[in-house]
């Protein structure tokens, strides 16, 4: 039987307004609007032992060498998540690039080649 200490942490990183829905459900929330904010937050979160980070496109780019310190920390996965405007391609393009590091191609090129 699961109990509650077996519940995975979540937390989330941006703008309050973005980030409201996150707290709804129970994640730790940690508004954010500048780029020293942004990193000790993921310090903060990483510190606590908080797993997955989900982390506003906005934020994340107010602090891209924070991100880049926790893309080598496997007990942190940093996610970035569109915010409250909608995405502006930033996590996408992260996601993307990570494929490319993991499995040495671009199959979203392959798969358009296939389609197209």
């Amino acid at each position: 039987m699961k109990h509650m200490s077996d519940k995975l942490r979540i937390g989330v990183v941006g703008e309050e307004e973005a980030i409201l829905a996150f707290r709804a459900i129970g994640a730790i929330a940690v508004p954010a609007v500048t780029g020293e904010e942004v990193t000790a937050a993921l310090f903060k979160l990483s510190r606590d032992k908080v797993p997955v980070i989900f982390i506003t496109e906005q934020a994340a780019r107010m602090a891209p060498e924070a991100l880049v310190r926790y893309e080598t920390t496997p007990e942190v996965a940093v996610i970035p998540v569109p915010g409250i405007m909608g995405t502006d391609g930033f996590g996408e393009a992260r996601v993307h690039e990570n494929v490319i590091k993991a499995i040495g191609a671009d199959i979203v090129i392959d798969q358009e080649k296939r389609e197209g």
